[in-house]
């Protein structure tokens, strides 16, 4: 909560709305303001397991596809090789997987704790995916989340 103070006591202010701004119809602006509020629940969701959401991520694809190559885990998960190499990086540091390295490929595997990890990993999604449809309802966002993967699409650069 915000507080204004006047000089005889405070005055609680609500923060503004993202509608209510004056870049309300900047996409730019407007992306980024729901970006960061998806990030904090998603981050509240995923703390369960001490990982940020795009380890939790990379991680279940790992152990649903033992022996992927960075290559795609970088297309699947939207991100450039070097972020997928830190996030590797940090999951193998926290001995929840292993690269092999067979000539120029590289193989991504689960350890046993890393699969150990996967039902809980499971109800951090299902829980982040039941917060945020609550909020929004199941259809809006479900529609929300159609429409923002074509948009992006679309706007390949």
């Amino acid at each position: 909560m915000i507080l204004v103070y006047t000089n005889k006591f405070a005055l609680p202010l609500a923060p503004m709305k993202t509608s209510d701004s004056k870049y309300c119809k900047c996409l730019y602006f407007t992306a980024n303001a729901l970006a960061r509020k998806i990030e904090k629940l998603a981050m509240e969701s995923w703390s369960k397991v001490d990982l940020s959401p795009s380890h939790a991520y990379l991680l279940m694809l790992v152990i649903e596809e033992p022996g992927t190559q960075p290559t795609s885990l970088s297309e699947h998960l939207q991100l450039q090789p070097s972020t997928i190499t830190r996030l590797l990086e940090k999951l193998e540091s926290k001995k929840l997987l292993v690269r092999t390295y067979e000539g120029k490929l590289t193989n991504v595997y689960p350890t046993p704790k890393g699969k150990d990890l996967l039902p809980k990993l499971k109800e951090c999604l299902n829980e982040f995916y039941s917060r945020y449809s609550e909020i929004l309802g199941k259809e809006e966002s479900a529609k929300l989340v159609q429409n923002m993967g074509r948009i992006a699409d679309k706007l390949e650069v």
